[in-house]
């Protein structure tokens, strides 16, 4: 449902200064959507913005979202899981990595994790200073919104902020490469995407 009293703002990726105004926007609570090395995204930090981002997409609450760090070495804040190095060297990249989490003793928690190729999104996180969500835009079941009009058309009010990136989107695009890792130090796939693992690395 829309929120009438709230202003979406749309702003170019290219614009100067277009990083610092996307982290502020994520830091003081706000959810954008945001263009990526895959698809537009919605994006808000971790964990605060996580219901409102089920809530407009309509998504069960059960369902995870990626989230996007801004460094591939930023993955051991997080997991005491050893990535195997060919994995490891994906990143930058539409690789996602699903390990356990350090808090977890049972390793039965497990977080999704990706350090997007894209420079522009990395800088956004890392001025962010904390992991940031992303999920695809669209309403749970309807197709991937892929260009901006679209996106401001069925998602204006809903949003705070939401950055033009057409320019690097590709139509179509598939999305990033889901891998879970597994104790033996394999991966099984889980959503094949747009990087192809080594199959040595596969179960």
């Amino acid at each position: 449902m829309k929120n009438s009293s709230l202003i979406t703002k749309l702003i170019a990726r290219c614009e100067p200064g277009s990083e610092l105004l996307v982290a502020d926007c994520i830091k003081g609570g706000g959810v954008c959507v945001l263009p990526t090395d895959t698809v537009y995204g919605f994006s808000g930090i971790v964990p605060q913005s996580q219901s409102r981002i089920h809530s407009i997409k309509g998504r069960d609450e059960g369902k995870p979202f990626i989230q996007l760090i801004a460094k591939p070495e930023d993955l051991y804040c997080y997991t005491d899981v050893v990535v195997p190095q060919q994995l490891f060297s994906l990143w930058p990249g539409a690789v996602t990595v699903i390990v356990p989490v350090k808090q977890d003793a049972d390793k039965k928690t497990t977080v999704a994790f990706r350090c997007p190729g894209d420079s522009w999104l990395r800088r956004v996180i890392d001025l962010v200073d904390a992991p940031i969500y992303s999920t695809s835009v669209n309403r749970s079941g309807e197709p991937v919104l892929g260009n901006v009009e679209a996106i401001c058309q069925e998602f204006s009010g809903e949003v705070e902020l939401i950055v033009n990136g057409d320019e690097i989107i590709v139509p179509n695009a598939k999305p990033s490469t889901l891998v879970e890792l597994l104790p033996d130090g394999k991966c099984k796939i889980v959503r094949q995407g747009s990087v192809v693992i080594p199959t040595e690395l596969l179960v």
